[in-house]
């Protein structure tokens, strides 16, 4: 007997292995992945701008890192005792101007050094709703608590989600032709916009990626299908009722792990577990015997897996 409705998932191609390295940008659907991919110490690079939520915000970012465009103080906005840059999260915000304009610049050189060096990059979008800031007609990534009177609200098409997400393919490829794109939207509901207003944001996302799927050979992994399909009960989200929970996280993730991961990984995988569950471990006799050989088992796991790949540290 069947109790939900699966959706088929195929092996994809290239595999991702820890000889891979990946960039991950967009939602904070995009920050959970990474997360996974870093506990079992894949290497990668993840929003070095911090979470961002609509295309636009990624094609800006991408391409002026590819220019290595500084950012001065004539571009931020003070609010709030803090300096803010429209381009980016509020993480990068900052009481002192200098540090705020040092995390962008870094996270310039942060996302150009992800950009070159990726075998993989991942865009994960949440919404086609975006803000444009009045002061200067610019669509903002983030409108970092500024009073909404000085925006204006706007529903990107899709026929402008597909051109900005050619821009970003196009200009990624001409420093890393061989990168493979993964694209998903975030299973993340803004029911802020209203309800309708998310289902016509996401139909958005969801009509121009797969147009680029077909167009640029890109990939695309269904994450929101699997949230709001396979997971169709209110047990997988948060409190907020919007939110995946670490159950969905994880499900979402185990699905990603089979269509990505190369099953050869799985052996390195469970040796890095094993090594991040004993390191948290309290025992309750540590001058036993028998914690002192658990001990001498894991520092000698660890060395093993540095011998072969020296980027892991525990």
């Amino acid at each position: 007997m069947k109790l939900i409705t699966e959706i088929p998932l195929e092996k994809q191609s290239p595999v991702i292995d820890y000889r891979s390295k990946l960039l991950l940008l967009g939602s904070c659907f995009a920050g959970h992945m990474a997360d996974k991919l870093n506990y079992y110490k894949f290497p990668s690079y993840v929003n070095p701008f911090g979470i961002l939520f609509h295309p636009a915000a990624l094609e800006k970012l991408v391409q002026r890192s590819m220019t290595n465009r500084l950012y001065s103080k004539e571009e931020l906005v003070h609010f709030n005792d803090l300096w803010h840059c429209m381009d980016a999260h509020s993480d990068l915000s900052h009481q002192a101007v200098s540090t705020a304009i040092q995390r962008l610049n870094e996270g310039l050189e942060i996302m150009h050094k992800g950009i070159v060096e990726a075998t993989h990059i991942i865009i994960t979008l949440g919404t086609s709703w975006v803000y444009r800031y009045k002061n200067s007609s610019q669509i903002v990534a983030n409108c970092h608590k500024i009073p909404q009177d000085q925006f204006d609200k706007e529903l990107l098409s899709v026929e402008d989600i597909f051109v900005r997400l050619e821009n970003i393919i196009a200009h990624i490829q001409t420093i890393n032709p061989s990168v493979s794109f993964i694209l998903t939207i975030s299973p993340v509901r803004h029911l802020k916009d209203g309800f309708t207003e998310n289902m016509r944001s996401k139909a958005h996302l969801i009509s121009a990626v797969q147009d680029i799927v077909v167009k640029e050979n890109c990939h695309y992994f269904p994450a929101y299908e699997l949230m709001i399909d396979e997971m169709r009960d209110y047990r997988f989200y948060g409190r907020d009722l919007v939110h995946p929970n670490e159950l969905a996280i994880d499900y979402i993730w185990e699905k990603f792990s089979t269509s990505w991961i190369d099953e050869g990984c799985s052996e390195t995988m469970r040796k890095v577990d094993r090594i991040r569950k004993g390191l948290k471990h309290r025992p309750l006799h540590p001058e036993s015997q028998r914690y002192k050989d658990f001990q001498k088992e894991i520092a000698s796991t660890i060395r093993e897996l540095q011998q072969e790949y020296p980027f892991m540290e525990f």
